[in-house]
């Protein structure tokens, strides 16, 4: 397996996208491109990584392989890279590590060593959305920064035709409202309304792969998972995360 990237930070920007989550994964390398699925400790979250075979500028792939990587290692490696690095990923003949060089002015080398994981494949979720809203990141982004001041839980809403956020807490309440004119609102399509809760840090972390300008696609359901996707790069990440049921 040989695989060329021109740009070896936007590869490291959509595996900090797995990272903030998982510790540990596998990649699946296939004909079609590179692959990843897998949930957090807790089971919270899934995330869905996908950077397909036109993405790279050399792509050696004899037969489906699975590599494990220890991600939190993997991601010290890869932040290594400089602005202008291209991205060599070489595995050993032996498949028990993964070189992985970055070539600029100079040619730099990592072994990486792999790790046995056994992982079941994993279904993505089934849900009938009942809201979706396409929306530049800095929208979440910053809602969420808003709603750390005041809970460690925030609701993500549609109603009046509206992208609402709250928070609520012995601290106070924080309600931002989002109509579809607002300019950094790409599309508003409900068929009803929707209200739910997720963890606020889980929130922060499935968002830090994007840009501000990022385009995210946000699908909601009422006390169901949320669906959050966008692209980095020629790469795709998605996640689904659980949501929390209210008290009354």
């Amino acid at each position: 397996m040989e695989l060329f990237l021109e740009d070896a930070t936007s590869f490291k920007k959509l595996v900090d996208g797995v990272a903030v989550l998982v510790s540990e994964a596998e990649f699946i390398i296939s004909k079609e491109g590179l692959s990843l699925k897998a949930t957090d400790p807790s089971q919270i979250s899934l995330v869905d990584f996908n950077l397909p075979k036109k993405a790279f500028k050399e792509y050696k792939v004899d037969e489906e392989l699975k590599i494990g990587v220890d991600l939190n290692y993997f991601n010290q490696v890869l932040s290594r890279a400089k602005a202008k690095d291209s991205l060599h990923l070489v595995l050993e003949s032996d498949k028990s590590k993964l070189n992985v060089s970055f070539v600029g002015a100079s040619k730099r080398t990592f072994s990486v060593p792999l790790v046995d994981i056994s992982q079941a494949e994993l279904p993505l979720p089934k849900i009938d959305f009942d809201a979706s809203i396409e929306m530049h990141a800095s929208v979440l982004q910053d809602s969420l920064k808003d709603a750390a001041l005041v809970s460690t839980h925030i609701i993500l809403a549609v109603e009046n035709d509206s992208f609402v956020v709250k928070a609520n807490s012995s601290k106070g309440n924080l309600e931002n409202i989002f109509s579809q004119s607002d300019d950094k609102i790409v599309s508003l399509k409900a068929n009803q309304e929707t209200r739910a809760m997720f963890p606020l840090d889980y929130l922060v972390s499935v968002v830090k792969a994007a840009s501000s300008d990022t385009l995210i696609k946000l699908s909601l359901k009422s006390n169901a998972p949320v669906e959050i996707s966008y692209s980095v790069g020629e790469g795709s990440l998605k996640y689904f995360l659980a949501p929390r049921i209210e008290s009354d």
